[in-house]
């Protein structure tokens, strides 16, 4: 009985560890994603960006290429189509390699603009791997909850 409680106490204790880790890197991570898309996608600041980018970076948005110099003309595109563009990050989560943003961007200050969600996939400390989807802001909701 007392090496019963003895290994259930050692696996607590193992799993209380794991959990620890996996928070540190998530909040790792956070922070890595956040300096990204500040970076890029809000001050279009390309060279800072690309920092945090690993040396393969895969894309799963349509309309964006793979890679350092896919992510470069993406920004380019933005900077010359949308030059007052704006992009407010609403929360950050995460769970070990995968941070998602909860992202209120709008082409220009007047547009409603469009609720996003960015996944990025961080290995070794640079992002390898994103993923979006984006909803337009209605004028008018079924409901009085907002998109954020």
């Amino acid at each position: 009985m007392k090496s019963l409680k003895i290994i259930a106490a050692a696996l607590l204790i193992a799993s209380s560890s794991a959990s620890f880790a996996a928070d540190a890197l998530g909040e790792a991570n956070k922070k890595i994603v956040v300096e990204f898309y500040t970076a890029g996608l809000m001050k279009l600041d390309v060279d800072a960006a690309v920092k945090l980018l690993g040396p393969k970076y895969i894309q799963h948005n349509p309309t964006a290429p793979d890679g350092i110099e896919g992510f470069r003309g993406f920004i380019k595109f933005l900077k010359e189509k949308y030059p007052n563009r704006t992009s407010e990050i609403k929360r950050v989560m995460a769970d070990g390699d995968l941070v998602m943003l909860h992202v209120h961007s709008k082409p220009n200050p007047e547009d409603r603009g469009s609720a996003i969600i960015d996944i990025f996939r961080v290995e070794n400390g640079k992002i390898v791997e994103h993923w979006d989807v984006m909803q337009p802001i209605p004028e008018k909701a079924a409901n009085t909850n907002t998109m954020f």
